[in-house]
């Protein structure tokens, strides 16, 4: 069995040592054992703070990760709370795509302006910036 100290932990994983007690704190990692007062982690623990990573760099909150992470007795399977996780998760990305999109065109808009009021561009999200055919 592998047993990393918290440092060597954090460097694999690419995370402050503080991020990992923080993990531990909110329960998304369990806790270490210990030997000769020092914390020695295995390397599930290296898979587990990856997943905690991944979720986190995708916009899940923490209660969300502790959601995905921990089944409840009777509760649904991983892959189904995950699937309820990411269809939400993937409308939020959806909506986002939207807005950079709507952004990027009243920026390009912007580029070519010819208004002579900045508020006759913004207010008409760019479409008072395009020629008229």
């Amino acid at each position: 069995m592998i047993a990393l100290q918290i440092g060597e932990l954090a460097q694999k994983a690419g995370v402050a040592p503080s991020a990992i007690r923080y993990y531990e704190s909110e329960g998304l990692l369990p806790a270490p054992q210990r030997q000769s007062g020092w914390r020695r982690y295995s390397a599930e623990a290296l898979d587990r703070l990856l997943v905690i990573q991944t979720a986190r760099e995708l916009g899940f909150s923490i209660a969300d990760i502790r959601t995905l992470l921990h089944a409840h007795p009777g509760s649904t399977r991983a892959a189904v709370r995950w699937r309820k996780f990411a269809r939400t998760k993937l409308a939020e990305v959806e909506a986002t795509l939207r807005q950079a999109q709507t952004m990027k065109r009243l920026i390009e808009a912007g580029l070519d302006c010819d208004c002579h009021e900045i508020g006759a561009c913004i207010c008409s999200k760019g479409e008072s910036c395009f020629p008229q055919e």
